[in-house]
């Protein structure tokens, strides 16, 4: 197989956020259930007769060298050459970009994880699920949990993980229009870094977007003010809150005409959408229906 086209880098929504220490290196432990969407980006993936790696979509803000795709897949391409004793083929990779950069939906982590998953299966490099996540932790916090492809309980920096069942559910996403810096946020002095540790049983118990809270959202709202104008609007509804760092805002709901309903009244200074809670990374489901 030479390319792989439609291949799916779907958001995720942090259900909760709690910020329960700092690591002497500065790095904070976290604790927070991972939760993917049916909205995402789509890659497109096509073997090439050198060995360069090329993004081959132009995405704005975004320098090629910078990119966490091409970071990635450079990564994979050293190890599979420690492993195969030459380089890999090159690969071109093109984006339908539809997830905003700066929005705490893991959209560039997403993208990683999709390219590492789908270069491992075109190169045939032979790293299991275990090892992909491992080589992409460098690279960002949040790349593992894609890789890992379900919901998930998260500890560490985010990188301890464990299979979790989530909410059925619909959710309806503001994006305020601002891009939130995750350094921004965590290396703000107001930030609560003393949260008290919870279980995944205690999640369990109770298995619903109003379990704990975003110890981030404060920082953050206040910050960027048109995140907690999103929150205050949207949170007329139900409990609405910031997911990852910022700057989208989120809110749960049993069923898609009530999210709709919600929808139809957005203000329109802000971009809001609709999406379903998934328990699978649909990548896994294509994968093996072509294998």
């Amino acid at each position: 197989m030479r390319s792989l086209h439609d291949c799916p880098a779907p958001a995720k929504l942090n259900l909760f956020l709690h910020v329960t220490g700092r690591r002497p290196d500065g790095y904070h432990l976290l604790q927070s259930v991972f939760q993917l969407i049916d909205r995402g980006d789509t890659l497109h993936f096509d073997l090439r007769g050198d060995e360069r790696i090329v993004r081959a979509t132009d995405v704005p803000g975004v320098p090629e060298e910078q990119d966490l795709i091409v970071r990635a897949l450079r990564r994979l391409a050293q190890e599979y050459a420690r492993r195969h004793g030459h380089r890999p083929p090159g690969i071109d990779v093109a984006i339908d970009k539809v997830l905003p950069m700066g929005g705490g939906l893991g959209g560039g982590s997403s993208d990683a994880a999709t390219a590492l998953i789908v270069a491992n299966h075109l190169w045939q490099a032979g790293l299991g699920q275990d090892e992909l996540m491992a080589l992409s932790l460098p690279l960002g916090a949040d790349i593992p949990f894609f890789i890992f492809g379900e919901t998930a309980f998260a500890e560490g920096v985010g990188e301890a993980l464990q299979a979790v069942a989530g909410p059925d559910c619909w959710y309806v996403v503001i994006e305020p229009g601002v891009s939130v810096p995750t350094d921004a946020v965590f290396s703000a002095p107001d930030l609560t870094r003393d949260a008290q540790p919870v279980t995944i049983l205690d999640f369990s118990r109770k298995c619903e977007s109003s379990f704990g809270k975003n110890d981030l959202q404060a920082v953050a709202a206040r910050l960027f003010p048109p995140v907690a104008e999103a929150i205050a609007w949207l949170g007329r509804y139900g409990d609405a809150r910031m997911t990852g760092s910022g700057a989208c805002v989120f809110c749960a709901f049993s069923s898609e005409s009530e999210a709709d309903r919600v929808l139809s009244h957005v203000p329109g200074i802000w971009t809001g959408w609709k999406a379903r809670s998934m328990a699978r990374h649909p990548l896994k489901s294509l994968l093996q229906s072509i294998e």
